[in-house]
């Protein structure tokens, strides 16, 4: 049996579906393979593959103890006909890159590529387990992860999903698709710090002992559905693998040979998810991390020192509005080949001073990533030149990927095909890409986006025209010290 331990205690062993239920370990370590299983990529079956045989591939390579009938029932209802493209993560070729977009899922954010399944594992992990305590789902967002785990984990049975949000921090559609949320055991709630204030609360909390026990005596365990839960990390692989086969499929590349990859990046798990499809045999060369204005991993990455003493700024690309970037962790676990020891102390160094620098060989360790970093008159100007050069309209947060991803290959002459990760549709962020392509009004968000889909001749999503006139189901907004009174109150204890 494939098995986990803690990036901070390495005499930890769990199994995939107790770590699933748990999402996060005992003393607030991430859980983390203690090996990879290499796959054969050079079997020809890859090349004839649907998205949910890869789905199988991947999940079956970790959690190897689910049962190939049940794994493939999971699969099946978890990748429908929520997604309005058949590919699930279809691959487009602009401009000689290569950008797929993982956005067409029920909220339109590549979050939804792993919470479609991720409710279904944790059903199916509780029940192995004779796990009969309802499960307390406690995430903080910056935007995209809220409504993916809502809509995910939305009137399951035994089931509570709290959500905490930046009330200033977040897109309009994103609070719009949030507050309008509906399922009885669905409660969400605006904070007024950043993402990495709630971010930090919530981790606090689902640490908190005293707090754990006055759930367990009313039957309530916690969970996450933040990507620092390994059931929201390992799907995440998977579309790396897919886009990787297609670009095959299409000729554009021999198999064997190398890509790219670009990921806008501000928690740190999508590319992570990147770095384990390399450690399982991916072709892949360079993990380029692109940061927004926080660029605190740009930093990391290029000198080894992770230093939050800085402004935190609010930018257009609000998701990687971050500067506690948690999946981090899992990183810094690999690069100091498995020492929880190591981690642990540099652990200490940030909570104790904001700032930890690594050693010599974990920055040899790190060779596989470089990072850049895109200004906010940039991201604009990209999301024009894109548009009126290649009439292909991409978010905030694609745009940052997509400059860096031309600065990279500039610098580096490099030959390699690059692949970039588009996080989120366009429609999420009306009022930013219109300013970029410069046609905004002050005017109604919906009217706006109506503006954007004449001008650019694209199609609002059915998702955001549906909740134009929902009703705000959730309207509370709170001081980060309530959070745990509004829990308490939310589960009735």
């Amino acid at each position: 049996m494939n098995l986990l331990t803690s990036t901070r205690d390495n005499e930890i062993s769990i199994d995939y579906t107790n770590a699933i239920i748990k999402g996060l370990a005992e003393n607030g370590g991430l859980f983390v393979p203690k090996e990879f299983n290499e796959i054969d990529f050079s079997n020809p079956k890859f090349l004839n593959m649907e998205y949910k045989d890869y789905v199988i591939e991947v999940i079956g390579n970790f959690i190897n103890d689910i049962d190939y009938k049940d794994l493939k029932k999971i699969v099946d209802i978890s990748y429908d006909n929520k997604f309005d493209n058949s590919e699930i993560a279809p691959l487009k070729k602009i401009n000689g890159k290569f950008i797929v977009e993982l956005y067409h899922g029920p909220t339109l954010a590549f979050k939804d590529m792993a919470l479609s399944i991720l409710p279904n594992l944790l059903k199916f992990s509780k029940a192995k387990n004779n796990i009969n305590e309802k499960t307390v789902i406690l995430t903080a967002t910056s935007g995209d992860t809220g409504k993916a785990a809502l809509e995910g984990f939305a009137n399951i049975e035994n089931l509570d999903i709290i959500v905490f949000f930046p009330m200033n921090g977040v897109s309009p559609i994103q609070k719009r698709q949030m507050l309008t949320q509906k399922g009885e055991n669905t409660h969400v709630f605006g904070v007024d710090g950043n993402f990495d204030d709630a971010q930090s609360a919530v981790k606090k909390i689902l640490n908190d002992n005293n707090f754990k026990k006055i759930l367990k005596e009313n039957n309530y365990a916690f969970s996450s559905a933040n990507s620092i839960n390994i059931g929201r990390l390992i799907p995440q692989i998977v579309y790396y693998i897919s886009s990787y086969f297609k670009l095959v499929k299409l000729n554009e590349i021999k198999y064997s040979e190398k890509i790219d990859v670009i990921v806008p990046t501000g928690n740190f798990g999508n590319i992570l998810a990147a770095k384990y499809a390399k450690n399982l045999g991916l072709p892949i060369d360079k993990l380029i991390c692109a940061s927004n204005e926080n660029n605190i991993l740009t930093d990391f990455i290029n000198t080894g020192v992770y230093d939050l003493n800085r402004e935190f700024i609010k930018t257009i690309s609000p998701s990687m509005d971050i500067l506690i970037s948690s999946n981090l962790e899992r990183l810094l676990f690999h690069l100091a080949d498995n020492d929880a020891k190591k981690v642990n102390k540099l652990m200490a160094n940030l909570k104790d001073n904001g700032i930890y620098e690594i050693d010599n060989k974990m920055k040899k360790n790190l060779n596989d990533f470089k990072s850049y970093y895109c200004n906010e008159s940039n991201t604009k100007e990209t999301i024009k030149n894109v548009f009126e050069e290649n009439n292909y309209l991409i978010d905030p947060h694609t745009a940052v990927a997509y400059y860096v991803c031309e600065k990279y290959q500039n610098e580096n002459n490099c030959n390699n095909k690059a692949l970039i990760v588009s996080t989120a549709s366009p429609y999420k962020f009306p009022i930013s890409v219109a300013k970029s392509l410069e046609i905004y009004e002050k005017i109604d968000d919906y009217k706006l986006l109506k503006k954007i889909s004449s001008y650019t001749n694209t199609k609002i999503p059915n998702n955001i025209i549906s909740i134009e006139n929902d009703e705000i189901i959730h309207n509370k907004n709170i001081l980060i010290d309530e959070m745990k009174k509004n829990i308490l109150d939310s589960l009735n204890i």
